[in-house]
């Protein structure tokens, strides 16, 4: 198929750069949201609303209830991947955000359990939820915006700098976290740590400002126009496409597990196993979402050039090559060697993270497509990144501290992902707007 069809959408540079870059800073809000609350997750929830457990006990309820928003994540992909399908990417994208926020802003808000006793976690674990709810149709939406105004050639590129939204998202939340943990530990578990959570509000004017502004898919219109639109996408993505969904969330495994145990998990492994102080490595991961921002389009760029499957391949067998190690640095102690660890990390997950939202879409026909790219993306979540971190910390509670059960862990997740890209077809000169 020629790189360049006739089928797919021409438009004008300036209008694509505008949508991407509204996709990326919206994307970013969101996940500013998702990040802080896996941030608070691993270092005060457990004291503000489990404070009756044990250290380790109140950090796998705390991270417990992170969990509970990437089991709402598939629900979330479920209805607004159908709507994105039947009424436009566009109007999805502002719901999600307008969720997102609100819910952001009520957790700066919550009483702990001190003030109201056991309501105080049951009401966190809603709002986890609604975030969960909402970020399982952001991405859908944000990533089909970007890939659909693209043209062939450059769609891993485009959507590549919706996906860097994520370590935007990971760097502006850990920065205002790490920046407000500064405060005296009374302060900070008193009112301080509110802060970050109660800026959600303003970052969500932002985020609604910009999205209005963008114009619908040319991909979508054009279904309206030829009266393509499918009553119920759900289904017919399930019939049509069953195997790539299934390949899809096997893709997804390494890539989303790996990231959180390098970003939430690692927290409570250096603080609490390697005796390290939590602000040295926040800002290890502040200097590896850095670098990590500018390698996602790079590595996006690259899979236009060679194909989505090698780039995402290279990144999952780089995972199992890494997995030992990566414990090994952080377990010296040394924090300069815990900060190569985590940039090396992140590279890792930056290779396969990168062509991830073109290739899933690519995948699915222009009918069904929100459907089919958010359910692969979100059904995975749930048993990869959401429950991760609770893994994790199990295994090492079993093995009596030793990091040898995760380092497994994550080269089975490796295992899985490796197999998943291998049998899923290659998608990076696939025609948008003519797939089945």
């Amino acid at each position: 198929m020629p790189e360049n069809s006739s089928h797919d959408p021409v438009l004008p540079d300036a209008s694509v750069v505008r949508v991407v870059v509204a996709s990326f800073i919206g994307t970013m809000i969101e996940w500013y949201d998702f990040f802080l609350y896996g941030t608070a997750a691993a270092l005060v929830f457990n004291q503000l609303f489990f404070p009756t457990f044990d250290p380790l006990t109140g950090t796998m309820a705390a991270l417990g209830t992170f969990a509970v928003g990437f089991f709402a994540r598939p629900l979330g992909a479920v209805v607004f991947g159908h709507f994105g399908d039947r009424f436009g990417r566009k109007s999805m994208l502002v719901t999600t955000l307008t969720l997102m926020g609100l819910a952001t802003f009520l957790i700066g808000v919550l009483p702990t359990y001190t003030q109201i006793g056991a309501a105080a976690p049951a009401l966190l674990v809603f709002l986890r939820f609604v975030q969960g709810f909402g970020v399982g149709g952001e991405w859908g939406g944000a990533v089909l915006m970007a890939v659909e105004h693209g043209r062939s050639g450059r769609r891993g590129l485009y959507a590549s700098w919706v996906q860097a939204g994520v370590p935007a998202g990971l760097l502006l939340a850990t920065a205002v976290f790490n920046l407000c943990s500064q405060l005296p530990d009374e302060a900070f578990l008193a009112w301080g740590w509110r802060i970050p959570f109660l800026l959600g509000i303003a970052l969500l004017a932002v985020g609604m400002f910009i999205r209005l502004q963008v114009l619908e898919s040319p991909v979508f219109t054009q279904l309206q126009d030829k009266k393509k639109v499918v009553r119920s996408p759900v289904v017919e993505v399930f019939r049509r496409h069953p195997r790539n969904i299934a390949l899809a969330c096997g893709a997804r495994f390494a890539e989303n597990g790996c990231f959180y145990l390098f970003t939430v998990f690692l927290l409570t492994y250096a603080t609490e196993e390697a005796g390290l102080e939590k602000t040295p490595v926040l800002n290890g991961i502040l200097a590896a979402s850095a670098i990590q921002f500018f390698l996602i389009p790079m590595f996006g760029a690259l899979s236009d050039r060679i194909g989505r499957r090698p780039v995402y391949m290279g990144g999952a067998m780089a995972l199992a090559v890494f997995a030992f190690p990566f414990f090994f640095l952080v377990d010296t102690g040394n924090i300069v060697l815990v900060w190569l660890a985590i940039a090396i990390g992140l590279l890792v997950h930056a290779s396969m993270y990168a062509p991830q939202a073109a290739f899933f879409s690519e995948l699915f026909g222009a009918e069904v497509r929100c459907s089919g790219a958010s359910l692969g993306y979100q059904l995975a979540s749930p048993l990869a990144g959401g429950i991760a971190p609770l893994v994790a910390t199990a295994l090492l509670k079993w093995s009596g501290g030793q990091p040898w059960p995760v380092a497994l862990y994550l080269i089975l997740m490796a295992a899985v992902t490796i197999v998943s890209v291998w049998l899923a077809d290659e998608t990076h000169r696939v025609d948008l707007a003519a797939k089945d």
